[in-house]
């Protein structure tokens, strides 16, 4: 636990700098939306399909009766035919069912039901180097990427696609919520967290658009755990793989849905026109919009084929700037030929 708290804690700090020295901004403006849309898709599928691998794949048609494909195929359905109808309470319903199949699975069992134990903070102190090596290091080195790009810049960017009519975070205002959430809670016993695009889709996709909606589950969340702790884990172990994953499907496809924007509608398409300080959205060519998304999709074939968020980040970087380097090879040639064909006409 001390390596994973130690991890958590390095990941914060490397964010809190990137943050105040305004380093995260930069990078934000020299990362073309091509990229970050490409991350948010590459998100959205890999929660599709890690829903479908662990949590959907391994179930039965008939066994168990409170946990199978049956009750993921009703989830899926109603998922389906209620998604017109804004104000259903999909989630909460299913969640409740969910929580009661839990409840008999637990029962039946004999295992043990949530009971009143009050939280009792622990220290934990990190082992931030080891003798000779410094796994939580190498851990943290691992993760900063997928931090910073899934969980900061393509937050801050989710945010402004889902809900334009209101102020959309900064990157450095998340980044240092992130940072600071890592810096406080894991030295109680708390797992490193961050915010994370996936979640965001989710609360968007089952009707969380508020601000204290977010501080309902928030609240809800913290009085669960001071008042009953550990004795959770029986009854979560038992939470219905079935209807879990038809939800994480929903969220994975809210996520994957922005992509669709890439080449109507986008941020970086609008411009205000001379004079009348009103919006006006550029028109793209065949050849700018088929770039476009080949450079969104290479960077989520990268986070799938590699599971990795840097690795699709750079191959889409890459992927960006060979299109740049093309584009200026021809106009440098074109001009060359251009101008000796001149000179040949003078002579």
């Amino acid at each position: 636990m001390g390596v994973v708290t130690a991890a958590g804690q390095w990941v914060g700090a490397a964010v809190l700098i990137m943050s105040v020295t305004g380093l995260l901004k930069g990078v934000v403006r020299v990362v073309p939306l091509p990229v970050v849309k490409g991350i948010q898709l590459g998100a959205g599928l890999s929660l599709i399909l890690g829903a479908g691998s662990s949590l959907l794949q391994p179930l039965h048609w008939g066994h168990p009766a409170l946990d199978n494909r049956v009750w993921a195929l009703i989830a899926f359905l109603v998922l389906i035919g209620t998604q017109k109808l804004s104000r259903f309470p999909y989630a909460l319903l299913f969640f409740i069912l969910a929580l009661l199949f839990a409840f008999i699975q637990v029962a039946i069992s004999h295992e043990s039901l949530p009971w009143l134990y009050a939280w009792h903070p622990r220290f934990v102190m990190p082992h931030w180097v080891g003798n000779g090596d410094s796994p939580a290091l190498w851990m943290a080195i691992g993760q900063l990427p997928l931090t910073t790009l899934n969980s900061i810049i393509a937050v801050s960017a989710l945010s402004q696609d889902l809900l334009p009519e209101l102020p959309t975070p900064s990157v450095t205002s998340i980044g240092i919520s992130v940072a600071l959430m890592n810096l406080s809670s894991t030295w109680f016993g708390s797992m490193p967290v961050c915010h994370g695009a996936g979640g965001l889709a989710a609360q968007y996709r089952f009707g969380a658009r508020s601000g204290s909606s977010i501080v309902v589950l928030g609240a809800f969340k913290l009085v669960l755990g001071l008042m009953f702790g550990e004795t959770l884990v029986d009854l979560l172990k038992h939470y219905p793989k079935s209807l879990l994953g038809i939800m994480v499907i929903a969220a994975g496809l809210e996520l994957a849905k922005v992509g669709n924007s890439l080449n109507q509608g986008a941020t970086d398409l609008w411009n205000t026109a001379a004079g009348q300080g009103l919006l006006r959205q550029r028109d793209l060519s065949d050849d700018e919009r088929l770039e476009r998304w080949t450079v969104m999709l290479m960077t989520t074939a990268g986070i799938l084929a590699f599971r990795n968020d840097a690795v699709g980040f750079f191959a889409g970087m890459l992927c960006h700037g060979a299109y740049r380097l093309s584009e200026r090879l021809t106009k440098r040639y074109s001009h060359r030929a251009f101008s000796t064909e001149h000179e040949a006409l003078l002579h």
